[in-house]
């Protein structure tokens, strides 16, 4: 990897969904601009707020798909990651970074 990429692996798959209700959502419904959840798999040297094994939210329409070893994975920059779910975050921190 390289500068500020980050390799990930999509969590789910694009197919059907299930609703918190337990409504099935066929895979075909319209669905306004929504956000998907990754998890990282590389990182590049100048990459600071993620590590490997941090799950990423991203927008998926702003994305490059890669295929290496028959699995698919998704290449981004730092700066398309809108949020980092990760469990190394201190409970008297802020959880900001400044």
């Amino acid at each position: 990897m390289l500068h500020d990429r980050v390799l990930v692996r999509q969590d789910g798959g694009e197919g059907e969904r299930r609703s918190s209700a337990g409504i099935v959502i066929p895979a075909t419904a319209s669905v306004g601009r929504r956000l998907s959840w990754a998890t990282a798999v590389g990182v590049g040297p100048n990459v600071r707020s993620i590590v490997v094994g941090d799950r990423v939210l991203f927008d998926p329409d702003d994305r490059s798909e890669v295929e290496l070893h028959g699995r698919e994975y998704v290449l981004l920059r730092e700066r398309d990651v809108h949020a980092v779910a990760a469990s190394r975050v201190e409970s008297d921190g802020t959880g900001l970074y400044l």
